[in-house]
C-alpha cells in the first residue's frame, strides 16, 4: 500500500457513491444528478400526474363549447321577446305622441267649402236637375189615322205621355188618343212601339196605354202626392209642344182645386192644379214635375179664350192621385 507524503494534499474524488460513503438516502429523495434513475422516475411520475390532471381539461372545454352552441334557454328567449315587445310599444307610443292631433271640422269649414264650390263651379239649376231625372220616362204619343203626312202616313194629334210602370204602362190625356185607328209611342232612347188603350177615365181626361215593344231598362217616373203642394212651389212642364221636343218650361204652382170646362163645354174637370209654366198643344198628357224630379200631375188643358190656342199663362193639370187610380190603384 502506497503512502502519501507529508507535502502532498489529499484529493477527494469528484464523484462519490452513496455505497462508498456509507450513507443511505431516502427512497423518495431526488438525486442531484439529473441523469440518475431517481430523477428520471421522479420526472415520469410528475408527467403522469400532470397528464392525468390535464386529461379532464378537454372534457370541460368541450362541455362549455356545447353549452355555447345550444344558445339561450327558453327563459332567456321569453325574456328577450318581452324586452323586444316592450321596446316596440314604447316606440309606437312615442310616434303617436309626436303626431299632431286631428283637426276638427267645424260648421265654418263646411260653409267655406260650399261657398268655394258655388263660386268656382257652374252647378246645374234645380229645374235642370228635375228635368234630367224625369226625361227618360217622357214619351211622345202620336195618333195615326187622321190626315196624311209628308211621307204618306196619316198623322193625327201629337201629345205627350209619361211611363208610370216599367212593364210599358203610360199615362196620357184621353183627348190625345181618342178616336185613333193607330197609336205610336216614341221613347227617350229613340225606339218606338205601337200601343193601345187599356183604361179610360173621361171625367179626368185620362187614358192608360200599353206598348207592345218595351225598351230595355225602361225607367218609370217617380210619383209624388200633392198633399203638401202649395201655391208658389216651383214646377216644370216637359213634353212635345206642337210636336217639338222634348221641351221643358218652368214656373210655379198658381193655385189648387181649380175647375175647367173643356172647349166643347161638354166636360167639367175638377180638382185641378193651376200653374204658369208655358204649355201649348202637344204638352197634353205630359208630366207636371216638382224640383225633386217627382211627377205631381198630368198636364191636361190650357185656358185659351181666343181662337189661336196659345199659352196665355194659365195651365191645368190633373193631380197624380186621380191619375194613379186610372192605372188601377193609387199608391197614396
Amino acid at each position: 500500500m502506497a503512502t502519501i507524503g507529508a507535502g502532498e494534499m489529499k484529493k477527494h474524488p469528484l464523484y462519490s457513491s452513496s455505497a462508498r460513503s456509507g450513507k443511505r438516502r431516502p427512497a423518495n429523495a431526488l438525486d442531484d444528478n439529473p441523469w440518475s434513475a431517481n430523477a428520471e422516475n421522479s420526472r415520469t411520475r410528475t408527467d403522469q400526474s400532470v397528464h392525468g390532471a390535464g386529461s379532464a381539461l378537454p372534457q370541460a372545454v368541450g362541455a362549455t363549447a356545447r353549452a355555447r352552441r345550444r344558445g339561450p334557454d327558453r327563459q332567456q328567449w321569453l325574456l328577450l321577446f318581452a324586452c323586444s315587445a316592450s321596446l316596440l310599444l314604447l316606440l309606437l307610443a312615442l310616434y303617436q305622441y309626436q303626431q299632431p292631433a286631428p283637426r276638427v271640422i267645424t260648421q265654418d269649414d263646411i260653409n267655406a267649402a260650399v261657398l268655394h264650390t258655388l263660386t268656382t263651379k257652374n252647378l246645374p239649376s234645380a229645374q235642370a236637375r228635375a228635368y234630367h231625372q224625369v226625361r227618360p220616362s217622357i214619351v211622345r204619343v202620336r195618333q195615326v189615322g187622321a190626315k196624311p203626312s209628308k211621307d204618306g202616313e196619316e198623322i193625327g194629334a201629337v201629345g205627350t205621355g209619361v211611363v208610370v210602370v216599367d212593364k210599358g204602362l203610360i199615362l196620357t190625356n184621353l183627348h190625345v188618343v181618342l178616336g185613333a185607328s193607330k197609336i205610336m209611342v216614341d221613347f227617350a232612347d229613340g225606339s218606338e212601339s205601337d200601343a193601345w188603350i187599356v183604361t179610360q177615365q173621361p171625367e179626368h181626361d185620362l187614358a192608360v196605354l200599353q206598348v207592345r215593344t218595351i225598351p230595355a231598362n225602361l225607367p218609370p217616373a217617380t210619383l209624388r202626392s200633392t198633399s203638401d203642394l202649395m201655391p208658389g212651389d216651383q214646377v216644370i212642364v216637359a213634353g212635345f209642344p206642337f210636336g217639338i221636343g222634348p221641351s221643358v218650361s218652368s214656373g210655379v204652382v198658381s193655385g189648387l182645386r181649380r175647375e175647367y170646362h173643356s172647349e166643347e163645354g161638354k166636360r167639367l174637370l175638377t180638382n185641378l192644379i193651376q200653374f204658369d209654366a208655358a204649355a201649348n198643344p202637344g204638352n197634353s198628357g205630359g208630366p207636371l214635375v216638382t224640383m225633386d224630379g217627382a211627377v205631381v200631375g198630368i198636364v191636361t188643358a190650357i185656358l185659351n179664350p181666343g181662337a189661336q190656342r196659345v199659352f196665355i199663362g194659365i195651365g191645368f193639370a190633373v193631380p197624380i192621385e186621380n191619375a194613379a187610380t186610372a192605372v188601377g190603384s193609387s199608391p197614396f
